[in-house]
């Protein structure tokens, strides 16, 4: 099966300062986090609405590396960096 993002929610994590989200492998939930430091529209942003927004306006491109990442191989969850996007 290949990993599929029909749930658009998502939520801000401000302990770990990262955005939660969901992508499902058939009946399997994948869950992903993507650093708030990795989001290049997040630039000033101090708010989680900001935050969610600079995800929004990133997805495609945050779910692609999400897909990247899911395709070496499953984990408990995956953690996008900064390093992810390069």
């Amino acid at each position: 099966m290949t990993l599929n993002f029909p749930n658009g929610s998502r939520s801000y994590d401000a302990a770990a300062r990262r955005i939660r989200f969901v992508g499902h492998d058939g009946m399997f939930e994948v869950p992903f986090f993507v650093e708030i430091a990795a989001l290049s529209a997040a630039g000033p942003a101090t708010s989680e609405a900001e935050y969610l927004s600079a995800f929004d306006a990133e997805r495609s491109s945050i779910q692609d590396v999400a897909r990247e990442a899911y395709s070496h191989g499953r984990k408990n969850m995956y953690v996008l960096t900064q390093a992810d996007f390069r």
